[in-house]
Formats: C-alpha cells, sequence, structure tokens
C-alpha cells in the first residue's frame, strides 16, 4: 500500500486582539445617523447645534479608540464585537499605530470647522454631506483590506462633487481628475490583484496605484482639481477634503508596501519639486483661497518626502508632520474662513487692517500659520527637525531643498498676515470680533498645537514605533529580510528602549 503524501501544514493566520468596545465600527455609524437626524430638521440654526454635537460624540468615540488601543499595546487590533462581522470579515476594519492618531484627528477638524460656521453659513454649507465625509473619512482611516479601501476612495470622491452641482459651478475639471483617479485604482487594483508578486509583472499596476494616490494627494502636475475645489467650493468643504491627506494615507496602504525602492525615489522627488513649486506660487497668489490652497500643498507634499525615505528617522518625522500640518493647517484655514465670512473673498493686493477689528483670529492665524512650517514650540517643530535630518543623511540636495520650500511657506505665512490684519484700521458699525464658537475652536486647537510642541516626547515614541514596524512590515512584504529593532536604532543613534 503506497502511503498517501502528507501535506506541509498551512500556517495559521494570527487572531488580531480585540478592543473592549465597537469603538471603530460606533465611531462611524454615528455621523452617519447624526446626518438623518440633521436632515430631518427644519430649523438650520438647530441643525448646526445638533451636527456640532454629533461631531463631538464623534470625536469621544474616536478619543476612547485610540486610548484603549494604546492601553493594550499591540501594534493593530479590531473591535469587541462587530456590528458587520455577518458581512464582512473581522479585519476589514482595523486599528493601529499608524491610523491611531489619524481617527480622532479626523474627527477634531470636523468639530472645528463645523462649530466654527456662522449661523448665516448654514444655508450654503450642508451639515448632512459633512457628516457623512465623516463618516467616509473615518472609515477610509479605519479600512486595512486593500480591495474595501479602493472602494471607500471612490466613494469620497461624490461629496465635493455634489456640492458643487449644488452650488451650480462647472465640474468638468473636478470629474476628470477624480474618474482617471477612480479609473486607476480599479485597473490598477484589479490587475495587481491576479498578477503574481514576486516577479515583474506587478510593476505597471503598482504605477497606477502610485499614479492615483498622486493624484488625490495633488502632486504636481496633477493638483487642478485642487485649486478648483477650493475656488468653487465652500472653503469649509474644500478644508475638510484636503487638510486629513487622504492622499498619504493611500501611499501608506497601497504603494509602499509593494514598491521597489527606485519608485519611491520617484515619487520623492516629485513629491519634493511639488513642495517648492507650490510654495514660490503661494507667495504670488492674490487671492487668499488659492494661496491657502498652494500653502497645503507644498506642506503635505513635504509629508510624502518623508514617507518615502524609508529610514526609521524620515518616516517618523513625516508621521509627526502629518499630525502638524492636518491640525495647523485647518486652524489656518478656519481662521481664513471666519474672515471671509465677515468680508466675502479676501484680495491680498492691498492691506484691510483688521487687526483691531478681530485681535482673536489674527492671534490665531498667526499661530497656525507659523506652527505649519514647524516653528519652534509647536506641535510641527520636532516632525520638521527629523523630516530634514533624516531627508539629509540619504540625499543631501533634498534636505536643502525642504528648508528651502519651508522657508518660502514661511515668507508667504508673514505676507498674508501682513495684508489682512496690518494697515489702516478697518472702521466698521457691525462687531467683527470671534463668536464663542469660533472661539472654542480656536483654543482647542492652540492648546493642541503649543502642547503637542512643548511636551513631544509621547507623540514622537509612538511615531517612531510605528515608523519601524511598518519598516519591518514593508522588508517582509518585499522579500528582505527585516530588520531588528535594536539594530535600526543604534543605526540611527537612538536608545532601542525609548
Amino acid at each position: 500500500m503506497i502511503p498517501r503524501p502528507i501535506s506541509p501544514p498551512q500556517p495559521e493566520r494570527i487572531a488580531l486582539p480585540e478592543l473592549h468596545f465597537p469603538w471603530i465600527e460606533c465611531s462611524i455609524l454615528l455621523p452617519l445617523v447624526g446626518a438623518g437626524w440633521v436632515w430631518m430638521l427644519r430649523d438650520r440654526e438647530r441643525a448646526l447645534t445638533h451636527a456640532i454635537f454629533f461631531c463631538l460624540a464623534t470625536l469621544l468615540l474616536t478619543l476612547g479608540e485610540c486610548a484603549d488601543f494604546l492601553w493594550m499595546e499591540t501594534f493593530e487590533a479590531h473591535d469587541h464585537w462587530a456590528f458587520f462581522r455577518w458581512v464582512f470579515p473581522p479585519d476589514v476594519l482595523v486599528i493601529d499605530e499608524l491610523s491611531a492618531f489619524q481617527l480622532p484627528l479626523a474627527s477634531l477638524i470636523h468639530l472645528v470647522v463645523v462649530s466654527s460656521t456662522l449661523r448665516t453659513k448654514t444655508r450654503t454649507f450642508s451639515l448632512e454631506s459633512t457628516l457623512v465625509s465623516q463618516s467616509l473619512l473615518l472609515a477610509i482611516f479605519s479600512c486595512r483590506a486593500s480591495w474595501a479601501l479602493v472602494a471607500l476612495l471612490i466613494v469620497s470622491t461624490i461629496p465635493p462633487y455634489m456640492e458643487l452641482r449644488r452650488r451650480r459651478q462647472c465640474t468638468r475639471i473636478y470629474c476628470l481628475h477624480m474618474a482617471t483617479f477612480v479609473a486607476l485604482l480599479l485597473v490598477g487594483y484589479g490587475w495587481l490583484s491576479i498578477a503574481d508578486r514576486s516577479g515583474s509583472s506587478v510593476l505597471v499596476p503598482g504605477a497606477m496605484l502610485t499614479v492615483a494616490a498622486l493624484l488625490r494627494s495633488g502632486v504636481f502636475p496633477l493638483h487642478l482639481w485642487m485649486t478648483d475645489v477650493f475656488n468653487k467650493a465652500s472653503l469649509g468643504t474644500a478644508i475638510l477634503n484636503t487638510t486629513p491627506l487622504v492622499g498619504a494615507y493611500a501611499v501608506m496602504r497601497l504603494v509602499l508596501p509593494i514598491a521597489p525602492s527606485w519608485a519611491l525615489q520617484s515619487i520623492a522627488v516629485l513629491s519634493l519639486v511639488t513642495a517648492v513649486y507650490a510654495a514660490a506660487m503661494a507667495l504670488i497668489q492674490f487671492d487668499a483661497r488659492r494661496m491657502f490652497c498652494f500653502l497645503l500643498l507644498s506642506q503635505s507634499s513635504l509629508v510624502l518626502v518623508g514617507l518615502e525615505l524609508v529610514t526609521p528617522i524620515g518616516l517618523t518625522g513625516a508621521l509627526c508632520l502629518w499630525l502638524s500640518v492636518a491640525m495647523s493647517m485647518t486652524g489656518f484655514g478656519i481662521t481664513l474662513r471666519s474672515v471671509e465670512a465677515r468680508l466675502s473673498r479676501i484680495s491680498l493686493a492691498s492691506f484691510h487692517g483688521l487687526y483691531s477689528q478681530m485681535p482673536i483670529l489674527a492671534g490665531f492665524f498667526l499661530l497656525t500659520g507659523l506652527a505649519s512650517i514647524g516653528f519652534p514650540a509647536t506641535v510641527g517643530f520636532v516632525g520638521m527637525e527629523l523630516l530634514i535630518e533624516g531627508a539629509v543623511e540619504v540625499y543631501p540636495l533634498v534636505g536643502t531643498l525642504v528648508v528651502v520650500a519651508t522657508a518660502l511657506c514661511g515668507i508667504t505665512v508673514l505676507q498674508t498676515y501682513f495684508r489682512i490684519f496690518t494697515g489702516v484700521p478697518n472702521r466698521s458699525s457691525i462687531s467683527m470680533k470671534a463668536r464663542p464658537a469660533e472661539r472654542f475652536a480656536v483654543l482647542l486647537l492652540t492648546l493642541l498645537l503649543l502642547g503637542g510642541g512643548l511636551y513631544p516626547q509621547p507623540g514622537i515614541s509612538s511615531r517612531y514605533h510605528a515608523a519601524k514596524e511598518l519598516t519591518r512590515i514593508r522588508g517582509e512584504i518585499s522579500g528582505k529580510s527585516p530588520t531588528p529593532a535594536t539594530t535600526v536604532a543604534q543605526q540611527e543613534g537612538l536608545n532601542p528602549e525609548t
């Protein structure tokens, strides 16, 4: 009797640890419930109050999710019990060290934008669409499965389109770019799912996914849709769809694990060119919205430069800069939005002299603008220093150009501040001082920007550990032996225990 050959044992799938509460799905579902509730309200002032409540409740859920995850001391986890486990596998919605801070940050951005909305603007700023966008954004940052992430990225392009149609604006530029984005995502992911990842057959689909992620990030010359959205949509909607840096998240999830080193270097070069180009463009703008758009493009491109260095120091700087750019540019944007709500579109061709009318907003405008370029004592200072150090160690010229882009952005911030808030005082019979809701948003972001700058150690330690894990995972996927954490720390001149 011929013995039956014994098949080799299949590796068992390691079960992910579970959170102590279904934070992920509750935080995603709550804004959807809030969108339906706000839609049923006839009184728009009451609708704004209720929308603020739902945004605040969602922020508390994401903070609880982040605290629960950090207390577990693991790299990734999923919900304790899931509502949709009978529909989706349990590892579709997962929180890990990359997204642990992005989830509260996304909720915070929506809260400060909604709370700083004046009641006179509730008819032009869709609260329902904002809550739906918040739910989609939280789902994107919680998604680990590539197929689900591709679907969510495609769906997230719909709310801005609906806003442009509601405002009766031309959607040709936006539709052309987003149609290209969707086509590249679908074809690239479909091709990649059937290709042999061990050979060169992944180069073409990987290139498609890379171009799609760069288009979503607004990298030059694929940035025209961002300037179009800032010009034609409400400033609040434009802020919500750009400051969370969804394109950078797509790069981390879809491109970084499979892209070869030369491809990452190409992305870094394009991002660096975009950073310098956008910083120079921001310096010569006469429209405040376009200035803000190019300033955001420059800072978000610097984040991409650090993400593609694939060294623990550079990646740590990029992850820290990601958080600081999102917070500071959101604060910079809502200050600009508050000024626009009182004066309409702002021209930078003349001096407006608004400091005496709105001193709180003037101070916050300067603080957030300087925080976005890594001014000392702000949350972006350490991240910018780590990014420059990591870039100089790999490519000295890259570090020099990062400094040039940052310097141009700093000049733009100061020039814009002088144009809006200095000059001959603007006399008005109507009070232009900050409203209580605007003061709440200003105070909350100020505490975070200064607190993170004066006590950066917890955030830096968490981002460094996430950078090491992402580097290790990339090494395992690409077939390279992962570098032990201790060796990596010694190479970077850091204490592996911290």
